[in-house]
């Protein structure tokens, strides 16, 4: 079920919008959504957090994605997704242009070999400071990595689908910044896990990591990528 945002911007906010996923796979609970959840409404920096949560359904998620930009002309869009069998919170750094599902979404539609975008480019970058989101989540003690591949499911589509919406949208949001956070289990759901309150902690120094980098960061070469 699509959850309209209960927040809302005050006249003269920019909007940081922030999306998780609902639940899939069996599982009972999605922590991308229940950080989301836990954010919305946080001011950050002269932003106002406001959450909403997609699908995990192939096209009907990035409608709705398309949708809530429209509504809310965001300064910055950071979505969230769970990604099992991680540590930590994964700054995704690339969405390629395909689907490839090993496992059927919420409607049962499983594609395979798709492009999310037909004629669409190979690839797009992340227009989040990566490096610097990685570096703010470190020093709130929060385990973290820059990941090379945000997988070829839902999460995937949503972040190339963002990325293409913010690129080729007539008279669309003109600087807005966009990208990607995975997120690890719940303790409830396997290991390796964190627990929500470290998710949370971790995500909100991202954001605040991401409104103040104007421009990435150079980690320098002992760093931890």
């Amino acid at each position: 079920m699509y959850h309209h945002p209960s927040h809302y911007a005050l006249p003269g906010e920019r909007v940081i919008l922030l999306t998780g996923f609902d639940p899939f796979g069996g599982d009972a609970h999605n922590p991308s959504w229940l950080i989301a959840q836990a954010l919305d409404g946080q001011r950050i920096g002269g932003h106002r957090v406001v959450s909403a949560q997609l699908p995990t359904v192939f096209g009907r998620s990035l409608h709705d994605l398309s949708v809530l930009v429209q509504a809310h002309h965001p300064a910055m869009v950071v979505c969230l997704g769970q990604a099992g069998g991680r540590p930590g919170l994964s700054m995704e750094r690339v969405g390629i242009n395909i689907d490839d599902a090993r496992i059927p979404d919420n409607t049962g539609a499983q594609p395979v070999d798709t492009p999310v975008a037909p004629g669409g480019p190979a690839a797009y970058f992340a227009s989040l400071p990566v490096k610097a989101m990685l570096r703010g989540v470190q020093r709130a003690n929060v385990p973290c990595e820059v990941s090379q591949t945000a997988g070829t499911f839902v999460c995937n589509h949503v972040l190339y689908g963002l990325m293409h919406l913010l690129a080729t949208r007539p008279g669309g949001p003109q600087g807005v910044r966009g990208g990607f956070v995975h997120v690890p289990w719940l303790p409830s759901q396997g290991t390796p896990h964190l627990p929500l309150r470290d998710m949370v902690r971790g995500v909100h120094a991202a954001l605040w990591a991401a409104v103040l980098a104007r421009e990435d960061i150079a980690l320098g070469a002992g760093a931890t990528h």
